[in-house]
């Protein structure tokens, strides 16, 4: 599966990555995902509730709304996500992609 699917820029620390020549440094397939996801999850909002919140069932509820955030993505497969959080400001998630089989990502909200 060499076929290069999903191409975008490759963004860390909410910044895009530029190289020597000081262009940007592009990222494909599941890396782009994964880029997508935790973009997904800084625009939906769900990130800064998270952070608010102090009740653990809501907290839960938070986590469920992400999950199904995450399982929307029509390249990820339904039931494959978890997420596990590392601290108050720091997500680990894993999936199984359709096309690239299992990915991890660590979202920094």
């Amino acid at each position: 599966m060499s076929d290069l699917l999903y191409v975008d820029l490759l963004i860390e620390g909410r910044n895009f990555v530029l190289n020597s020549g000081n262009e940007p440094v592009l990222c494909n397939n599941s890396q782009s995902i994964g880029q997508d996801i935790v973009h997904s999850i800084l625009e939906s909002g769900l990130a800064t509730d998270l952070i608010a919140e102090r009740s653990p069932t809501m907290r839960g509820d938070i986590f469920t709304q992400l999950e199904l955030l995450i399982e929307s993505d029509e390249r990820i497969e339904p039931g494959t996500v978890v997420i596990n959080e590392e601290s108050k400001t720091r997500l680990w998630i894993t999936a199984n992609t359709w096309d690239f089989g299992p990915l991890s990502v660590r979202a920094e909200l």
